[in-house]
């Protein structure tokens, strides 16, 4: 069994910056905590990454607030997070879209046919957690997958937990 953490857009435009909460910040010290305790297999670490023709996007349109811009203070990650993942091996992962494939991918090609238990945590719970969670269900349909609520938060709280909700009938362990 491998153990995977993953670790989604912990960056400052989410927690402090353009598009920060209380409750994104609130989120930060669990996370550092679940980091450093980590000594598992696989660290994975999400990055929103968007550019300077983001308001030409879909996503620039529908959600009108520059963010993650590929350079910005805001893509980089929150320096609490930065500071846990020191001395830890990971692999970044810089996605333009809500999910990636890339987690699966790496895991299948590193693992081939071992089962895998991930645990995930991050922002926004309810557009990019669970993007990048129900991927990883696809990919692996008994994983053991788990969703630490504590070190998510949703855009808002109502959403953070209807999307907690929607993974837990996705057979997602919620903590």
């Amino acid at each position: 069994m491998k153990k995977i953490l993953v670790i989604v857009d912990m960056q400052n435009d989410f927690i402090d910056g353009a598009l920060g909460t209380k409750e994104a910040l609130a989120a930060v010290p669990g996370v550092s905590e679940k980091i450093k305790s980590f000594d598992g297999d696989e660290i994975f670490v999400t990055l929103d990454t968007h550019y300077d023709n983001y308001a030409d996007t879909l996503e620039g349109k529908k959600l009108p607030v520059p963010h993650c811009i590929e350079g910005s203070h805001g893509h980089r990650l929150n320096p609490i997070i930065k500071q846990a993942l020191e001395g830890k091996d990971y692999t970044e992962i810089i996605k333009n879209t809500f999910g990636t494939f890339e987690i699966a991918e790496k895991l299948k090609i590193k693992y081939p046919g071992e089962e895998i238990e991930a645990e995930f945590m991050g922002l926004c719970t309810d557009i990019c957690v669970i993007s990048n969670v129900l991927i990883l269900r696809a990919c692996y349909p008994d994983a053991k997958i788990t969703v630490d609520a504590s070190c998510c938060a949703g855009v808002t709280p109502e959403t953070h937990r209807a999307a907690l909700e929607t993974m837990k009938s996705c057979q997602i362990d919620i903590i």
